[in-house]
């Protein structure tokens, strides 16, 4: 195991301990971070429709088998990026030629989206957030046929996703760890892609009416419940049950995850992730964002405390809101005051935000996260 000597450890956490977030919050100040972010979007999206794209490589790049593992990130990208956009609100002309180009890449792309090879699930992240852009194209459907065409291929992805669930239920995404190649998959089930793919699919059936394979669900939401510890951290894997100790495991390596897989649980009728369990870690997430957000642009995964990686950071701040969303709604203003805070203040010069070099997926995949929370955040805060 890689050890950070404690000089190094206790002198950068001193470092992001004082970078304390400034930006005010307000309706102006949110309203101009979301355009900027937007504008960001519509500037750097593909000619096809897509955002992202296999170059901007560097010495070490993410495992990824061609074509198909850069079909997978492309559709995740594009998910999240064309999500972005429609939750953000902004009905300019550029804006709305951007998503109907997106809504265009999402039905001619999304049907040929499978795995790569034996070795690698990425296109759950694809079926997933593609779920979430399908689910927004439903709700700004202008008529009853373009609705039926948005379900139609929204049910044809949660029936693709249920065909690589893993036989211990859940999904993963990489299946490199035991030697095998197996038709269904066999490798690590991580409680975090179950959480994805899950609050996706119950996304799409609440909006759409799509049928959910209970089986499918009972067994993956067992799997994210094998993973939880006493204290609502959750491990990093199946695998990891094992090895509750080890740094990735604690608490503090679980903080993105803990919000994504709450939020599962909760949804899914786990009545022991109660208000209480979710504020205490909603809290923790702001009061310990400098410590997360440590991990943010290196380059090399799990390289620093705790074996975070820079791509939990914009994770992390999403499923936020999806979690925080089950609290009473008198209780989710202050929540969303703290969360827009971090968000405004990590925006980039360019309006984008990113957390990990991830080829050229990086700055779609954030700013998409960061517009779909951000938006969350606006709706609930006071107005003017």
């Amino acid at each position: 195991m890689h050890r950070i000597p404690i000089v190094v450890l206790l002198a950068s956490v001193s470092a992001f301990a004082q970078e304390k977030p400034q930006a005010e919050v307000n309706p102006s100040t949110v309203a101009n971070s979301i355009r900027r972010g937007v504008d960001f979007l519509v500037a750097d999206q593909n000619p096809n429709g897509s955002w992202g794209s296999a170059t901007r490589t560097k010495g070490l790049n993410i495992y990824a088998p061609l074509p198909g593992a850069h079909h997978a990130f492309r559709a995740g990208a594009s998910g999240l990026a064309l999500s972005g956009l429609i939750d953000s609100g902004d009905q300019r002309p550029e804006t709305l030629a951007a998503i109907a180009k997106g809504a265009a890449w999402m039905e001619s792309e999304l049907p040929k989206l499978r795995r790569a090879d034996q070795t690698t699930t990425y296109n759950a992240w694809g079926h997933a957030y593609g779920l979430r852009a399908l689910a927004r194209l439903y709700r700004i459907a202008k008529d009853d046929a373009e609705k039926e065409k948005w379900k139609r291929l929204a049910q044809e992805q949660s029936d693709l996703a249920n065909r690589y669930m893993d036989l211990n239920g859940g999904w993963g995404y990489l299946d490199i760890y035991d030697g095998l190649t197996t038709q269904k998959p066999t490798g690590i089930t991580t409680c975090f892609t179950t959480a994805t793919v899950l609050l996706a699919m119950r996304e799409a059936r609440d909006t759409m009416g799509i049928k959910l394979d209970d089986r499918i669900v009972k067994a993956s939401v067992a799997s994210v419940e094998r993973q939880r510890e006493p204290d609502f951290s959750y491990v990093y894997s199946h695998s990891h049950i094992y090895r509750p100790r080890s740094p990735i495991n604690r608490p503090a390596g679980s903080l993105a995850r803990s919000q994504a897989c709450n939020a599962t649980l909760r949804a899914f009728g786990e009545t022991k992730v109660t208000d209480e369990v979710i504020n205490t870690w909603a809290d923790r997430f702001i009061e310990r964002e400098g410590f997360l957000s440590i991990g943010r642009k290196r380059p090399v995964p799990h390289e620093t405390h705790f074996q975070i990686s820079g791509y939990f950071y914009y994770y992390g701040v999403f499923y936020f809101t999806e979690s925080v969303e089950f609290l009473p709604a008198a209780q989710q203003p202050a929540h969303a005051a703290k969360l827009a805070k971090l968000i405004l203040h990590r925006q980039e010069k360019d309006g984008s935000w990113w957390d990990y070099p991830l080829y050229d997926y990086h700055q779609p995949y954030g700013t998409g996260y960061a517009l779909m929370a951000l938006a969350w955040c606006r709706d609930r805060l006071p107005k003017e």
